[in-house]
């Protein structure tokens, strides 16, 4: 059945859901029994402070389905009947007998190859790779640059565009899609629009996937698509290329084994970011914290300290299930996160909510109201890491930063936080998500700071020996890093022409273009 799936206005429905007594008229209803999370039916304002007499939660813990056939039907839009329970992480995984949905790169040496000529693969020429083999330093003149232990593109991002590089040469001659931006970098999504890989973006009413027909390739980006995405897009017997990293699908199994317990999933996350909606659509019930102050909030709420009027108005309505119930869905309750959150506070999290469980059930009973399984991911926790060595030797002369450079897109969460932590620091630091944003004829840079806010700041290179420390998200190609600082350099330099590539032979060019960082490895 063809239809547009409206995230945003939860105007796709593919099994009805427990309706609330006092709201029938609202016509509320869920996706398979796991409601759309990015917004909600407007009437959801008008009874969030009511107590809802809503039917029992559609319960997860299914038979295992033995054939795929059976379980896809039950997915698709025409054929879930209302009482049956659905299975996300089986339908996830029975879509790989479909002959339509692939999950793995094929380390395609022509792929590759074509990545580094676009300059959104690992260096393999540029200056980066040459500090990479200078001990991560770089002196040029006056400027001395130090480059982060750990930085720039993750494992899984690079695998995510990798097999977007090489869906377009495997279907030449076939329409394709992808769900949300591949990365959060623009660079790179525009390379991927040059290669006729037009982007469904959500301009405000939800996604239009009416442009999807049968035999269409739609790519799923790094960080995930819902798991209505995925039945949407199975119903068009459309060609699905999953390159949602294995470190967000871990997140996803610890929801739904959360959810086959009857916990509700608190996600330490953003509720509005791609990567928690699609998480989010993996659990039964779940409640989005963005911080420890919400945190914390939650945790008075276990311990009585608020009242249910207090709750629903301190919380976005986007940030808890349809039909969210704080004195019966916070009685068992299980930990998760999205995975470019701050590593730090996603463990103090744990141990607050840990605590706040532990004082409300006792040490006896906890592990019956209490899971938490380590869903940090470790690309961001090492990039992290780095910037806090990076900064954390500001009390010696010899290895002290005038200032700090992110390189990453101005969207990426992860790039947000590596901006914090120099902030934090007291370390001078810009964000900037390309070279266009220096003005080497006027000393100007256009930057952002981790709290949002866009800035312009003028002469903002010191005349004199400089000292930059340098790292970039996990959403960012080295050859960004490289065009930045090519701009540093002509700023203090005005006769600069540019870093001289390694020379290297075209047999060990596609040796570095397949080679990964052993961080990265699954």
């Amino acid at each position: 059945q063809s239809f547009t799936m409206q995230l945003a206005s939860g105007a796709a429905m593919l099994q009805p859901a427990p309706v609330c007594r006092p709201c029938v008229g609202s016509q509320h209803q869920a996706i398979a029994g796991r409601p759309l999370a990015p917004q909600r039916h407007a009437a959801q304002a008008t009874h969030r402070h009511r107590t809802c007499a809503a039917a029992s939660p559609v319960n997860l813990d299914t038979e295992e389905v033995n054939a795929s056939e059976d379980l896809l039907k039950r997915a698709s839009t025409s054929g879930v009947a209302k009482d049956e329970a659905f299975d996300a992480r089986a339908f996830r995984r029975s879509l790989n007998r479909t002959g339509r949905y692939t999950r793995k790169p094929m380390n395609d040496k022509a792929s590759l190859e074509l990545m580094d000529e676009h300059g959104v693969g690992y260096s393999v020429r540029g200056l980066v790779r040459q500090m990479k083999d200078n001990g991560n330093a770089w002196q040029q003149g006056e400027v001395k640059v130090v480059l982060a232990e750990s930085y720039g593109y993750c494992w899984g991002v690079e695998r995510a565009v990798q097999m977007a590089y090489e869906a377009r040469r495997s279907y030449p001659d076939q329409k394709l899609h992808i769900t949300n931006e591949i990365i959060h970098n623009p660079s790179v999504n525009q390379r991927l629009q040059e290669m006729d890989i037009q982007i469904i973006e959500d301009e405000g009413k939800g996604k239009d996937f009416d442009r999807v027909q049968k035999g269409d390739v739609v790519i799923l980006p790094a960080f995930g698509a819902s798991v209505q995405e995925m039945q949407t897009l199975n119903d068009k017997e459309a060609i699905m290329i999953d390159t949602t990293c294995p470190w967000v699908s871990k997140v996803w199994n610890a929801v739904d084994n959360q959810a086959r317990k009857q916990h509700t999933s608190v996600i330490h996350g953003k509720w509005a970011h791609e990567e928690t909606v699609a998480t989010a659509s993996f659990a039964t019930k779940y409640l989005i914290v963005k911080d420890l102050k919400e945190a914390q909030f939650v945790v008075d709420y276990i311990g009585g300290r608020h009242s249910r009027e207090e709750f629903f108005d301190f919380f976005h309505p986007n940030a808890y299930h349809l039909g969210f119930d704080p004195d019966q869905d916070l009685q068992s309750i299980g930990i998760a996160n999205q995975t470019t959150m701050l590593k730090g506070d996603t463990e103090k999290i744990g141990k607050m909510l840990e605590t706040a469980m532990m004082q409300k059930v006792g040490p006896a009973e906890l592990k019956k109201h209490f899971v938490i399984m380590d869903t940090i991911c470790d690309a961001t926790q090492f990039r992290q890491d780095a910037v806090y060595d990076l900064v954390g030797h500001q009390d010696q002369p010899e290895a002290a930063l005038d200032m700090m450079i992110v390189v990453g897109g101005f969207n990426s969460s992860n790039t947000s936080h590596l901006q914090e932590i120099g902030e934090h620091k007291n370390v001078p630091s810009f964000w900037v998500n390309g070279p266009h944003c220096i003005d080497t004829a006027t000393n100007t840079i256009q930057h952002k700071t981790s709290w949002g806010e866009l800035a312009t700041t003028t002469d903002w290179l010191p005349k004199g020996p400089l000292t930059i420390g340098v790292t970039s998200g996990a959403s960012t190609p080295d050859r960004s890093v490289e065009d930045v600082l090519d701009q540093v350099f002509r700023i203090k330099d005005s006769s600069f022409a540019g870093i001289k590539p390694l020379e290297i032979s075209e047999e060990e060019l596609a040796a570095a273009a397949a080679e990964r960082p052993a961080e990265h490895e699954e």
